[in-house]
C-alpha cells in the first residue's frame, strides 16, 4: 500500500462518520401545522385567528371551562357541538280495554294526560260499559274532543299504545281506521302493545266453572 493511500482511506472513513444520512421527507400532520402557526395568538395578532389560532383558542376555551366546576358537562358538550339531536317524542293514544270497561287516554310527548275518558263518562252503566258499541262511541267521542280543542293540528307524530284484550281494543282501532280518524291516521308512526304479563307472583284466582 502506498504512502498516500492510507491517509486517503482514513479521511473517507472520517467523512462517513460525520455526514448524516439523508432520510425521506415526511409530510407534517395537519394538526402540527395548525399549532405551529398559532404562535402569534399570544402576541395579540388578529391574523392568527384563522387556521392554527382558531384551534389554539378552542383548546384554551375548552381547558378553561373544564377546570371551572360551575360549568356542567352538558353545557360544555353543547359548546363543542357534541350534543346529539334528539328526535321529537310523539303524542300517545292509549287504549286500555278489559272485560268490564274501556279507557282511552290521549297524552302529550311529556306523558301528561290531555284527555282521559272511559265508557262510564259517556253514560253507560254497569254491564253496558263492556260492549263493543260503547267502546266504539268512546273512541269517536275522544277524537271529536281532540278536534274541538285543536289538538289534531298540533300532533305531528302519534303512537298508539294498546293494552288488554277486551272487546274495546278492536272497536277503538276500528274508529282510528275509519272516517273519524282520517286526520290522525297519517300521523301514526308506531303501534305498540303494553299488555302486562304475569311472571311468577301469587297464586291465581280459581277459575269459575259453569
Amino acid at each position: 500500500m502506498g504512502g498516500f493511500s492510507t491517509p486517503r482511506l482514513l479521511a473517507q472513513g472520517m467523512l462517513r462518520t460525520f455526514t448524516k444520512p439523508q432520510l425521506p421527507i415526511r409530510s407534517v400532520p395537519q394538526w402540527t401545522r395548525l399549532f405551529s402557526q398559532s404562535r402569534a395568538l399570544s402576541a395579540g395578532d388578529d391574523s392568527s385567528v384563522s387556521g392554527g389560532g382558531a384551534m389554539t383558542q378552542l383548546v384554551m376555551n375548552v381547558m378553561g371551562k373544564a377546570q371551572n366546576p360551575n360549568i356542567s358537562g352538558d353545557a360544555l358538550a353543547s359548546d363543542l357541538n357534541l350534543v346529539e339531536e334528539e328526535e321529537d317524542e310523539p303524542y300517545h293514544f292509549h287504549i286500555y280495554s278489559h272485560k268490564h270497561n274501556t279507557h282511552v287516554t290521549f297524552t302529550n310527548p311529556k306523558r301528561d294526560a290531555l284527555i282521559s275518558l272511559s265508557c262510564g263518562n259517556l253514560g253507560f252503566k254497569k254491564s253496558n260499559r263492556k260492549h263493543y258499541d260503547s267502546a266504539y262511541q268512546l273512541g269517536a267521542y275522544v277524537i271529536d274532543k281532540m278536534h274541538q280543542k285543536g289538538l289534531t293540528n298540533k300532533v305531528k307524530k302519534l303512537e298508539v299504545v294498546l293494552r288488554g284484550f277486551g272487546p274495546g281494543r278492536e272497536a277503538v282501532v276500528k274508529v282510528l281506521m275509519g272516517n273519524e280518524g282520517k286526520l290522525l291516521r297519517d300521523k301514526i308512526v308506531k303501534v305498540s302493545d303494553a299488555t302486562r304479563l304475569k311472571i311468577g307472583g301469587t297464586r291465581s284466582k280459581r277459575k269459575r266453572r259453569l
